[in-house]
């Protein structure tokens, strides 16, 4: 197989061929991993597994709590640094390596499989395929590629990652292909109910007066389109909540007719360190604004990270933000 230049995007065949080839393998996604890269990682591991090579799964944190209940979550290796990366190093949605916070990766020959825009394209090989809802559609279409039969196992963690990374099928990346991946997970053995019920009613109380709180405190721009939302580490602990229990909360004012956008603060490592992350309805594109401050992700769904007080960053991306429905609502 002819290497292609690191900034080409190869094809599936390609991956797979490299695959065939290697038996030791390390798989990881992004720091902080949610439900597409926790599903896309493991399903990669359970199918490796059956090919008779071998599927050291890392990350850097740990997988969310509701997560916890699915196969194979518990022989993740939680590390921040890997001193063997194995005959080649799968990377799932991280735009680039430094995101996985994973040291010694770059010692391997890597794999970089993504469907965000703006990848660095940093791999020996770089598969990206931006039509994709999920990171697991493309890990799917890699599992077929390569023989092995869907098990109930990995269908359950490509279906887990579609239904989270899609907003429970909200976002306008979803497609026929996206519905079909679905359906035939479904034949595997995945319970649609099941699953839904395990990641997103096994709350616990901390979990729902964080949701109080913070909601509570959210804020409205003077057209009522833009909402935000904010947390620090005080609100957390007084709530007897985790940052972790934060998950899903930005999609809650999206509820609301009105309000188009939301943008939500999380404190980080001080006062002034700040994790941003954005959601949107219809055709705002607020992945536009991610990348400005050097984030990223999909037009509905992208984040970013920023220094500064909390009032000049709020003032800053609701400017932003609405600049951005603003430009929606002309092309409409």
């Amino acid at each position: 197989m002819t290497t292609p230049t690191p900034t080409e995007s190869v094809t599936v065949a390609q991956v797979a061929a490299a695959i065939r080839t290697r038996q030791r393998f390390v798989i990881t996604s992004h720091a902080r991993p949610d439900g597409d890269a926790i599903g896309s990682a493991l399903a990669m591991a359970f199918a490796l597994r059956q090919l008779g090579k071998e599927a050291r799964v890392v990350f850097r944190d740990e997988a969310p709590p509701p997560l916890q209940v699915f196969p194979g979550i518990a022989d993740i290796d939680v590390t921040a640094s890997v001193d063997d990366p194995g005959d080649a190093v799968i990377v799932m949605e991280s735009g680039d390596l430094a995101r996985t916070g994973v040291a010694g990766l770059d010692r391997g020959f890597v794999i970089n499989i993504d469907h965000h825009p703006g990848n660095a394209m940093y791999g020996a090989l770089n598969w990206v395929d931006l039509s994709a809802a999920a990171c697991s559609e493309m890990v799917f279409t890699l599992i077929q590629a390569l023989g092995v039969p869907l098990t109930r196992e990995i269908a359950t963690h490509v279906y887990v990652a579609i239904l989270t990374d899609t907003g429970s099928f909200h976002y306008s990346s979803i497609s026929p292909r996206t519905f079909e991946i679905c359906r035939l997970c479904m034949e595997a053995g995945v319970e649609p109910p099941a699953v839904a019920r395990s990641i997103f009613d096994s709350n616990n109380l901390g979990r729902l007066k964080l949701f109080g709180a913070v909601l509570n405190q959210m804020e409205l721009d003077p057209t009522g389109r833009l909402a935000t939302l904010y947390v620090d580490h005080a609100l957390a602990t007084g709530c007897g909540g985790t940052y972790e229990d934060t998950d899903g909360l930005i999609n809650m004012p999206l509820t609301v007719k009105d309000i188009q956008a939301v943008v939500f603060f999380k404190e980080n490592d001080g006062p002034r360190d700040w994790r941003i992350s954005m959601r949107s309805k219809g055709t705002i594109d607020i992945n536009a604004v991610a990348k400005q401050f050097g984030g990223g992700g999909h037009k509905n769904a992208s984040g970013c990270s920023a220094t500064g007080s909390i009032a000049e960053l709020k003032r800053t991306f609701r400017e932003k933000i609405v600049e951005a429905i603003d430009a929606a609502d002309r092309r409409a």
